[in-house]
């Protein structure tokens, strides 16, 4: 079994990923910024460690990864002013990166969102705009990494149920899905090493999680 921090633990898609993955026999660690979060995460089956990854620096950042197999980066401002999404979902994220190669933690999985990238298209007069900025950074700084990376990229988020089924592949629109199959996607690429190296948009749809995820194409040589 894995031992797995996740960066922004306390977030609704964080700990039911900490849930999923302890149900499963790994050993989970989530990052929180609020000690009174903890006895939450402990509920979801984590281990809570308060670590503001906004202001940890690279290093500061490797000492608490040293000795995991796995990031996942699940940590956002959550609006507000566009300086503190920069500096949460481009700066602290691009640092953890740094941090993972630096702790010599390979696999690294990316919460990002369908559509991110360059030509993402929101206008600067956006609210939206921070976040896909950096979003788009990020995940660009991401793919130029020697890290075993994968981005996951869900369309909007629901609080639905889970339905344990989605859709993907080059043909998908965006549409929605719930968080707590964005969860559980999470859950099965951090144990299908055919998605390293893949960007994974994805929606609520007709297909069993892990029959998408087999049908994924392996970039793994």
């Amino acid at each position: 079994m894995s031992s797995i921090v996740i960066v922004g633990g306390h977030g609704k898609i964080a700990l039911q990923l900490a849930q999923i993955l302890s149900d499963s026999g790994h050993s989970v660690t989530s990052l929180i910024r609020n000690p009174d979060h903890g006895s939450e995460v402990t509920a979801n089956g984590a281990s809570p460690r308060v670590a503001d990854v906004e202001h940890l620096s690279t290093n500061e950042l490797a000492d608490v990864f040293s000795g995991h197999d796995a990031v996942v980066f699940s940590a956002g401002a959550g609006g507000g002013p566009a300086e503190r999404t920069y500096a949460v979902d481009r700066d602290a994220a691009i640092r953890t990166m740094d941090a993972a190669t630096a702790a010599k933690v390979q696999r690294y999985v990316m919460v990002s969102y369908f559509g991110a990238g360059p030509g993402h298209g929101v206008d600067p007069s956006n609210s939206f705009y921070a976040y896909a900025e950096s979003k788009a950074a990020a995940d660009e700084y991401l793919k130029h990494t020697d890290l075993e990376w994968t981005i996951v990229a869900p369309s909007s988020l629901t609080l639905d149920p889970a339905t344990g089924q989605i859709e993907l592949g080059p043909e998908v629109k965006p549409s929605s899905v719930s968080r707590a199959d964005v969860a559980a996607v999470i859950a099965a690429v951090l144990a299908a090493p055919r998605t390293i190296g893949a960007v994974i948009p994805f929606n609520n749809g007709p297909t069993p999680i892990a029959s998408a995820i087999e049908a994924i194409p392996s970039r793994v040589e």
